[in-house]
């Protein structure tokens, strides 16, 4: 190992880490803002939770938790202790020896990164940038975006990156839903601008997870690892759904085929198809690295047909529903249609990018009467429209006309529905355990 040499500010840094009197800062307090609080809090440290939403801010002080993987006890426990605060007063940046940038960083309407989240938030810092101190970029963003767009904001204040204060990348790795990696477990890949920041970087995350941490060469390599992580799930996923299309037309169980290959103990891993992809990750994160790509006059093809692919599966989704009627002689314009779930996975109230929702406005244009049934949420848009979720009930898949699953919560009782339900269209395969009504149909 290279034996780095510190300098009297990353040395104090370093103390105050290890004994644990730094005080961390964390700005954005969502799906991966407060899970990190809230873990810094519980290894130790004072943290200031930084958001400009106040009611998100009023909540975390109340100890009232709005995210699926924080626990509402052990927040209102570090709050209660008063080792974790949140607050609209960037001001108090200045109190702070390291912060976690963690906000959107979405796509525009012509599919480009948009960045403007991490530049506001780094110009809010760099208004209360003190020597010694650490800034950490989480956003998931195409490769140069710490070196290009957070190093330039936060030297212009005159301090030196490397020697002043210290810049890395580490990208967040939340898996929304996920019960066996989290936060606190799942292994953290680091890399700062110079060799001691990635040094003190490391040395917070060590101090913080119990997950390995793995240090690279810059945080370039960071950003690209983990646009690599999603869209290789992307492309396996529009694999998969490619496969289903060809399966349904050659009449052949999709579902059966990728389980017979994954019995092959090597060279396959097994991605299922659904009705198309969800989340802030893995439907946009590939569209970062094609728009960067560009400013090396490079296309990258197999990167945009798997997502032509996957964002074509709710249109998949809808012609088979019209099958699936045409075969009772109905039409899907006054059909009552029921869906189950609107999340864009499992056990989860995230509807963000959920591929439902394209489905619902296909449903609503083509005159469907449909209603959404989700244990995990309770309202959501669809047309710019408010539209409430309601309970399952007997009745409610009784009166259906086509049940649509689109969401394979575990909390459904897949066997009332299956006995209850004149007709089923599954895209997850969840009836696979229950003996299916004869009008049952797999994506």
């Amino acid at each position: 190992m290279v034996d780095i040499q510190l300098n009297t500010n990353a040395k104090e840094l370093l103390a105050k880490i290890e004994n644990k009197t730094a005080t961390i800062g964390v700005v954005g307090l969502g799906y991966v803002g407060l899970p990190l609080a809230v873990e810094k809090a519980k290894a130790g440290y004072n943290v200031i939770g930084f958001d400009v939403q106040e009611k998100r801010v009023g909540l975390v002080n109340d100890g009232i938790n709005y995210i699926g993987d924080v626990v509402e006890e052990e927040l209102a426990e570090y709050v209660e202790k008063k080792q974790l605060f949140a607050t609209t007063d960037y001001s108090r940046i200045a109190d702070v020896d390291a912060v976690a940038i963690c906000v959107p960083t979405p796509l525009d309407v012509y599919k480009q990164p948009d960045t403007s989240y991490v530049e506001s938030s780094a110009k809010e810092i760099a208004k209360y940038l003190h020597d010694g101190m650490l800034v950490v970029l989480e956003s998931t963003t195409y490769p140069g975006t710490t070196q290009e767009i957070l190093k330039p904001i936060l030297e212009a204040t005159g301090k030196v990156c490397g020697e002043d204060l210290f810049i890395a990348y580490s990208p967040e790795r939340v898996d929304p839903g996920n019960k066996i990696y989290n936060t606190k477990n799942t292994p953290k890949v680091v890399g700062g601008i110079t060799p001691s920041c990635t040094t003190v970087a490391s040395a917070m995350y060590r101090n913080v997870l119990e997950g390995d941490v793995h240090e690279v060469s810059s945080p370039s390599v960071a950003e690209m690892e983990k646009i690599l992580e999603n869209t290789f799930r992307n492309i396996n996923i529009a694999l998969a759904n490619e496969m289903a299309i060809l399966c349904n037309k050659m009449n052949i169980d999709v579902w059966e085929v990728i389980d017979a290959a994954a019995t092959k103990p090597y060279g396959f891993m097994p991605f299922y198809p659904g009705p198309g992809l969800g989340g802030h990750c893995i439907p946009i994160d590939p569209f970062y690295l094609t728009w960067k790509a560009r400013e090396f006059d490079y296309h990258t093809r197999l990167i945009e047909i798997a997502g032509e692919i996957n964002t074509s599966m709710p249109d998949f989704v809808i012609d088979r529903c019209m099958q699936i009627l045409n075969k009772d002689k109905k039409a899907l314009n006054g059909a009552r249609v029921v869906v189950l779930g609107v999340a864009y996975k499992k056990d989860i109230e995230d509807v963000r990018e959920s591929p439902v929702l394209p489905i619902l406005e296909q449903l609503e244009e083509a005159g469907a009467d449909w209603i959404v049934a989700d244990p995990h949420v309770e309202s959501f848009k669809v047309a710019e429209k408010v539209n409430e979720t309601v309970a399952l009930t007997e009745e409610l898949v009784e009166n259906a006309d086509l049940v649509l699953l689109a969401t394979d919560h575990s909390d459904f009782d897949y066997q009332m529905i299956a006995e209850r339900s004149p007709v089923i269209f599954d895209t997850r395969n969840a009836f696979k355990n229950v003996e299916k009504p004869a009008k049952y149909y797999k994506l």
